[in-house]
């Protein structure tokens, strides 16, 4: 049974424009039992509401949005809690930009200059030794 203020399912959530929501209003907002957002700050690190000094949770818009999105990716998409896990804590990181390998020289092994087969296959059976 779906709480009243809960979003439909595929009907965007409009957030209010708060600093801060107590667990119930997240639980309204999303349509998350209590207990799951709970369970769901032990599972994802980055889901971390603030406690106020009588100890009650504290969301941030960001957190309710991150309650969405884990919503989304473990009952629409159906990825398990690890998947989802790992998932967002790729889009947390920057891509790694490798530089790109500066264009080798074309050489033919055909060419006065160019290394001869016979070398370079001595040279490939020192390293495999090397490697054993």
């Amino acid at each position: 049974m779906r709480s009243s203020t809960a979003p439909a399912p595929g009907e965007p959530v409009r957030i209010p424009d708060k600093l801060y929501f107590r667990i119930s209003e997240v639980s309204q907002l999303t349509g998350v039992k209590p207990y799951v957002l709970r369970y769901w700050e032990t599972e994802f690190p980055k889901l971390a509401p603030k406690k106020s000094g009588t100890g009650q949770r504290l969301y941030r818009r960001k957190d309710v949005e991150l309650v969405l999105e884990v919503k989304h990716l473990l009952y629409d998409k159906r990825f398990t809690i690890e998947g989802a896990r790992r998932l967002l804590g790729q889009r947390g990181k920057r891509p790694e930009v490798k530089p790109e390998p500066a264009p080798a020289a074309q050489v033919s092994l055909f060419d006065n200059g160019a290394p001869n087969v016979q070398q370079i296959r001595r040279e490939l059976t020192e390293i495999l030794s090397l490697l054993r």
